[in-house]
């Protein structure tokens, strides 16, 4: 089925209005869709590449509009909520993170985690969905929502743009590993600023 979906994916990019398309599947795989828009972006931007800034806004948009349904599914569909969740296999590991969110650094600990979520190979819409269900807060959740899929598309969108089809190679190969080391680096700065802040506080 992933395999079948993938390569509908690629025919989209291809397609003449694969712009349309990169939105529904920017807005659907931020709740429920299991492939990724960047299977779209890098070919659309390899074709394209005066658009590489329209593509990634496109992506980024409609991926936290998708987000913002994940949120609300979460939180007024829980059944739905928590399908998605045991279909992606994580609803042992939310049951546990929920029991944890319950004091400052359990908040802290969350924005770690869903800018994770947003940047690297995470599903983010898993995510999406356990921040409603949690009662995060709904302006912070799409702060970090702008960010971690912004500053993620901008970097696929820019190195498509740049490099092309070499790109696409390191990212067949390395790609998951890469953005995930990238991302763990992001976060742990950003550990890094609030313990320093609240030393001198």
């Amino acid at each position: 089925m992933f395999n079948t979906l993938y390569k509908k994916c690629l025919d989209l990019a291809a397609h003449k209005s694969a712009k349309y398309y990169l939105a529904i599947v920017s807005f659907i795989e931020s709740s429920f869709f299991p492939i990724p828009p960047d299977v779209m972006v890098i070919p659309m931007v390899i074709s394209k590449k005066k658009d590489f800034l329209k593509i990634f806004l496109i992506t980024t948009i409609f991926s936290v509009l998708g987000g913002i349904l994940g949120y609300l599914i979460g939180a007024f569909f829980f059944d739905i909520g928590m399908q998605v969740m045991t279909f992606y296999g994580y609803e042992d590991r939310f049951i546990s993170l929920k029991n944890n969110l319950i004091n400052s650094e359990g908040f802290y600990a969350w924005l770690s985690i869903l800018f994770l979520a947003g940047f690297t190979p995470l599903p983010y819409k898993v995510f999406t969905i356990a921040s409603g269900l949690i009662g995060f807060n709904i302006l912070i959740f799409i702060l970090i929502s702008l960010i971690s899929r912004g500053l993620r598309f901008f970097i696929v969108s820019y190195l498509s743009y740049k490099f092309g089809n070499l790109f696409t190679k390191f990212i067949e190969q390395h790609g998951s590993k890469w953005f995930t080391i990238i991302g763990m680096l992001i976060v742990l700065i950003g550990v890094i600023i609030y313990l320093l802040l609240k030393l001198y506080e």
